[in-house]
């Protein structure tokens, strides 16, 4: 077994090389740059109207919250970004952010923040196409995601039918594996290793608690999952900030010189860990890239399967819930747990190196225990229990939809079970592994989705103008809200 594990390990780390290389790292930014562009930097022009439309609903408009009936099968706006963060706010805001700081440096920090800024209308213009191209199940559940858009979006296109067919196939595989990866082993590897190193329990109790929990949750379906984060996500979220606002409020003298820090760093005004400064920024780099698309997942076209099931009517409303997502993830959150260990004192903010012997989870758990004594590290174990079980939850959720797309509805609880029951697998296997799987199938589900969101590019930027001239310019144009609206009166126009 144990030669096995090497093998895949060896395997894996080739094509994680390979997939988290200089042109993947350019698809993935230069896809953000373009949307920016095309949409005019709507993540700044139009940063009230966001604002006001998706935080700033939740208090004012009760359609944002408002539940659908039992027998709908749509969830509300507000439902389907708690559970995009359910899947989205996981280790990568703990473990991520500290793995990406002990590997690139503080540097890495700020080309985590350049990935959240364009990956913001990433995210948009994967929810936009989302809700244009999705369509009603057997179940009357909606279904949205890459695997539509690349099949009737790209596909549409003049001599594109096999390519968006095939690419289809091959994000909702790639989609299958990364649930199992970034949405599952991971996530409850970080808990079992918490979980023993500080309260003692033995990984396989944790995995079968765990199992147990999950499996009660995520057999009820997307409505149940909805339900549970809803609750589960803003609860989590609130009192990991607060936490994180205090170890940075203690340590307030430090917050220039991590700046400093960061932006050095960045950019090889010094050396990285002592070592070579064109290394040192490349590493910066690479892993302040490939720890915020951990994070925020922006460009993977996972969150956009939950965004697609809402009971919204204009893209780009639901695209501006996927701006603020994004920005919920990395600006904040990261941001907060950046700052908690920065400010600390283990990291040198000269040199950019570790001080202390502790990495991932356990370098975040030392930095709140400066502050808060041995209760520290209990609170981030707590903490990252919370993040990564409701990542799991939302994780399950995107995986069934690929599996969907593959074996048809019926399917789905054979894929539920499967998913279930990897969860004591996960508890129990290496956590390096497990990251470095994690990584692998990300790169390889981002890779088509990129693709689709770059060739209707000029449809994102169409609906989004249609969107902008309607609502805030008060133009009297035509909606455009759904492909199978725009097939319908082709097919009508042909008739008569």
């Amino acid at each position: 077994m144990s030669n096995f594990l090497k093998t895949v390990e060896t395997v894996n780390n080739a094509v994680n090389g390979f997939v988290w290389g200089l042109p993947m790292l350019i698809l993935l930014v230069g896809t953000g740059i373009l949307m920016t562009i095309l949409t005019k930097c709507f993540q700044i022009t139009h940063f009230k109207h966001w604002v006001k439309s998706t935080i700033g609903g939740i208090f004012k408009d009760s359609h944002v919250t408002a539940h659908t009936s039992d027998d709908d099968m749509q969830i509300s706006q507000f439902q389907s970004l708690c559970t995009a963060l359910a899947a989205t706010i996981g280790t990568g805001n703990i473990a991520g952010v500290a793995a990406a700081i002990a590997a690139g440096g503080p540097g890495a920090i700020f080309w985590m923040w350049i990935v959240a800024f364009f990956g913001m209308m990433t995210n948009f213009s994967e929810n936009v196409l989302g809700i244009y191209f999705r369509r009603r199940n057997e179940r009357n559940e909606w279904c949205g995601g890459a695997m539509y858009y690349l099949k009737d979006g790209l596909g549409e296109k003049k001599g594109c039918a096999g390519i968006g067919s095939a690419l289809a196939v091959l994000f909702s595989v790639f989609c299958i594996f990364a649930s199992f990866g970034i949405g599952n082993m991971g996530q409850i590897n970080s808990i079992a290793v918490n979980m023993n190193t500080v309260f003692h329990v033995p990984y396989i109790v944790t995995g079968l608690a765990l199992m147990i929990l999950a499996g009660l949750v995520i057999v009820g379906g997307l409505k149940r999952i909805a339900a549970v984060t809803e609750k589960l996500v803003p609860f989590m979220a609130v009192i990991y900030l607060i936490g994180a606002v205090i170890v940075l409020v203690v340590n307030i003298d430090q917050l220039g010189a991590v700046f400093t820090s960061i932006i050095k760093g960045a950019f090889g005004m010094k050396a990285v860990g002592g070592g070579i400064v064109g290394s040192g920024v490349a590493m910066a780099v690479q892993w302040g890239m490939k720890r915020g698309v951990f994070s925020n997942e922006a460009g993977l076209g996972s969150s956009v399967m939950v965004h697609s099931s809402s009971n919204v009517r204009e893209p780009v409303v639901q695209g501006m819930w996927g701006i603020f997502e994004v920005f919920a993830d990395t600006i904040i959150v990261c941001s907060l747990t950046a700052f908690a260990v920065l400010s600390s004192g283990l990291v040198d903010l000269e040199t950019g190196a570790v001080l202390s012997d502790k990495v991932s989870t356990a370098l975040v758990s030392e930095a709140f225990s400066s502050v808060f004594g041995s209760a520290g590290s209990a609170f981030i174990a707590v903490a990252i229990l919370f993040f990564a079980f409701s990542t799991v939850l939302g994780w399950s959720q995107y995986g069934s939809k690929g599996f969907e797309y593959l074996f048809g509805t019926k399917a789905i609880k054979v894929y539920q079970v499967i998913f279930v029951v990897f969860i004591v697998v996960g508890a129990t296997m290496d956590l390096t592994l497990a990251w470095d799987l994690s990584d692998t199938f990300n790169g390889m589900m981002a890779i088509p989705n990129l693709i689709g969101v770059v060739a209707l590019s000029g449809t994102v930027m169409k609906i989004t103008k249609n969107y902008v001239d309607r609502k805030l310019l008060g133009k009297d144009v035509k909606p455009m809200l759904s492909a199978l609206d725009e097939i319908q009166e082709l097919h009508e126009k042909e008739i008569s």
